[in-house]
């Protein structure tokens, strides 16, 4: 564990496991990296080097007034790789996260990078424009920062018991520890940084970043993703990145890092695995 101080002089927190080529995570909205954990301690015994960094404002990382965007998060991820000057890196971002490595690969480029992994991600756009028909409309996203401002502990749990694990559908089997989880994680983080990473994982274009992937990448999401609606997220990047792979969970929802944590993990560590230098 330790800490990498960026250009403007932010403190940003990782976990740094295990040993071999190196993966990094980056983490979804409003958490931070302890919801990598169960990825993170098993691809560290599987024998890669896995670190997992806070997402600025977000867990132990600190909380800046400003720089809650996409450019400034993955300039904070090029400066944890560059602190720990890693090499043929296995980029791995779920969720707002998975927009996090998108913009770091169309800023900074790939000369580090082998792999990336797209996970229940926010590319290509996620809020409906004229030339996205498909995206969401901008009154989901005004109600997520309508319900940040009124009571976000609140908001965090309504997530958690609803569409983040799929607890609202018939039959479903979420735990109250997954809920808890998800909760504190959030209220750990700062409350504008959270707010207005709502904008970065919403109204961010990722289509020119996603051009410039120029590695093997593995796309991965739930079709029944009520947060990041597959046809929006994972079925379209997959669409714009040259060879992606792409890798649908049946009847699954956004939380597939914890709700199907075997399942991931098994096909992370099988991409991994992959690579030959």
């Amino acid at each position: 564990m330790g800490f990498v101080t960026t250009s403007d002089g932010t403190q940003i927190y990782f976990k740094d496991w295990g040993a071999g080529r190196p993966a990094v995570l980056s983490h979804g909205w409003p958490l931070n990296s302890d919801s990598w954990e169960s990825q993170q301690l098993f691809l560290a015994s599987h024998g890669y080097r896995v670190i997992a960094h806070d997402r600025r404002g977000h867990g132990r990382s600190e909380q800046t007034w400003h720089g809650n965007e996409m450019d400034t998060y993955a300039a904070d991820l090029a400066a944890v790789i560059e602190h720990l000057d890693l090499r043929d890196v296995t980029l791995i971002g779920f969720s707002t996260g998975g927009g996090e490595i998108s913009r770091y690969i169309g800023n900074h480029g790939t000369a580090r990078v082998a792999q990336a992994v797209l996970v229940s991600a926010v590319p290509p756009l996620m809020l409906k424009t004229d030339d996205n028909p498909g995206g969401l409309p901008l009154d989901v996203f005004d109600g997520i920062r309508a319900g940040s401002l009124a009571d976000r502990s609140q908001l965090y749990q309504d997530f958690a018991n609803g569409p983040f694990f799929g607890a609202n559908r018939p039959g479903a089997q979420v735990s109250q520890g997954m809920k808890d989880s998800f909760w504190l994680q959030g209220m750990a983080a700062g409350h504008r940084n959270t707010y207005e990473c709502i904008a970065a994982f919403s109204a961010t274009d990722f289509r020119g970043d996603l051009a410039k992937f120029d590695i093997p990448t593995l796309v991965v999401h739930g079709d029944d993703d009520q947060v990041v609606p597959f046809e929006v997220g994972g079925q379209a990047s997959a669409a714009l990145i040259k060879d992606a792979e792409l890798k649908v969970y049946a009847g699954a929802p956004h939380g597939i890092t914890d709700t199907h944590k075997d399942q991931l993990n098994a096909d992370l560590l099988a991409f991994l695995n992959s690579y030959a230098a």
